[in-house]
């Protein structure tokens, strides 16, 4: 299989040392990322295209692509046929076996390109081949500028290629041809869309995570984090860094009036991230605020909370409203965690002031003890997102069973996108397809009289969820583990 992947139109108008720069930056994404379904994957290109080749005889071409759409920078991925060349003739016959059953009562357009030296013109190939179409195809017709359908033939010298099925990518930059950031994550909805929004632009991020109370919390949003750089950043090593900051918050409440208390805590994290992120060689800090969604975020505050900071704050959602917001976590896959994830949110004023003074939030913040704050930075805890899952621990240690009997029932508590990619096929057993972030709601109004093994693929998560289980009584929840 052959595949033709052009860059986003923002990346084809830069100069061309800039655009070589950030060509060179995609194949080595792409690269990186393919070599990890097969080595034998090769990957080139030039100036405005990237060519990626499947070995013959690897059943790969969905799994390929599915990749391929997750990668920033790539505005189209086309699946593509390569002959070598004949004549116009042949160039229509080849098309015709492509698209003839396609095109039965639709529109179409031939875009065909040329480079080398040849007896015809472009155009004298679009109309040839779209002839042919007619010809033998239950074709609607010919509409050159809104066709349901383009044929798209590109002719090199002495071959040529036509574009069988075309798929959208993700657009934006090349990750890695922007700088990096320090994105301040919760696991809601905002701080995710954020992320990947960042990401989306090319924007190598490390993860800043600050701890309210709660073990259940961060859990939670090691997952997100891990989901987030496995589907769509991937190719560039970052890390999540937690922060304890429940000394901070009860500073906080200790020495600030309560109508202060939003405003002080999120300056408060932005100092924290400040001095962390120049660890990281981190050029700013990205949130998920959104203009008066909540008080702490009219505009008067946002401006008394940058002033925490001289790194410049980056928030990518804030013309957005929470359908919008919401939508697109629907849509990158985050939306089930974020609906599930345990609210910390560590001060709630009774009377928020929404018009915060600076001069006055400073007065307050003098009265707090800045060994609290300095305690915390030292107290962070910094993991590769590559490893965050190996690193999570549980309250119980749990059975492993590697052979399940008969009469056990088998949760696949991965994420239904991961499920489909691979599904657990087993001869004699019952199979529930539960996704980890809805086992707590349902694993109560399962019979009690049953056996549950939990799985996933590399058995961190499925230890993880039943060691939480057990613990809260659930003595009936063991995890399977496949021998190797």
């Amino acid at each position: 299989m052959k595949l033709l992947i052009r860059p986003a139109p923002e990346v084809a108008i830069k100069s061309k040392p800039v655009r070589q720069q950030q060509m060179r930056q995609l194949r080595q994404n792409i690269r990186k990322l393919l070599s990890r379904l097969d080595p034998e994957i090769r990957v080139d290109g030039s100036w405005d295209r990237v060519d990626v080749e499947v070995p013959d005889g690897r059943s790969l071409a969905g799994t390929v692509i599915d990749e391929l759409t997750r990668i920033p920078g790539i505005s189209t991925i086309q699946e593509i046929g390569v002959f070598p060349f004949v004549d116009m003739d042949d160039i229509g016959e080849k098309a015709v076996q492509a698209y003839a059953e396609r095109l039965a009562g639709k529109t179409f357009a031939v875009r065909a390109r040329r480079q080398g030296s040849h007896s015809f013109r472009s155009i004298d190939l679009e109309r040839s081949v779209g002839a042919a179409l007619l010809q033998a195809s239950d074709a609607r017709g010919v509409d050159l500028m809104n066709p349901d359908l383009e044929v798209r033939i590109e002719l090199n010298e002495e071959q040529f290629h036509i574009a069988h099925r075309r798929h959208e990518g993700l657009g934006g930059y090349p990750l890695g041809t922007v700088e990096t950031v320090m994105t301040l994550v919760s696991g809601g909805y905002d701080s995710s869309v954020a992320a990947y929004l960042m990401m989306r632009r090319g924007i190598r991020s490390h993860f800043l995570f600050f701890n309210l109370g709660g073990t259940a919390h961060e859990v939670g949003v090691r997952q997100v984090v891990h989901y987030l750089w496995q589907r769509y950043g991937a190719s560039h090593g970052v890390k999540f860094i937690s922060v304890p900051f429940e000394g901070v918050v009860a500073e906080i409440m200790r020495s600030v009036n309560h109508r202060h208390w939003g405003v002080v805590l999120k300056r408060q994290m932005l100092k924290a991230a400040a001095e962390i992120a120049r660890d990281y060689t981190a050029t700013g800090l990205v949130m998920g605020d959104a203009v008066a969604q909540v008080s702490s975020q009219t505009l008067t505050n946002l401006n008394v909370v940058d002033r925490a900071s001289d790194e410049v704050v980056l928030r990518p959602l804030i013309a957005m409203d929470k359908q919008e917001i919401i939508r697109i976590a629907k849509e990158i896959g985050t939306e089930p965690f974020a609906r599930t994830m345990p609210e910390y949110c560590g001060v709630i004023s009774s009377k928020p002031v929404t018009r915060a003074k600076l001069h006055r939030i400073e007065e307050e913040e003098a009265n707090m003890n800045p060994e609290v704050l300095a305690q915390a930075i030292v107290n962070q805890q910094g993991t590769m997102v590559s490893q965050l899952l190996d690193t999570i621990t549980t309250p119980e240690e749990v059975e492993l069973v590697q052979t399940p009997a008969v009469e056990d029932v088998i949760i696949d508590v991965r994420h239904p996108s991961e499920e489909e990619r691979s599904p657990l096929t087993l001869t004699n057993n019952e199979i529930l397809k539960i996704p980890f972030y809805e086992l707590n709601q349902q694993i109560s109004v399962l019979p009690a009289n049953r056996r549950y093994l939990l799985y996933c693929d590399r058995g961190t998560m499925s230890r993880m969820h039943a060691g939480h289980l057990k613990s809260e009584g659930h003595g009936n929840v063991k995890v399977y583990k496949p021998a190797a």
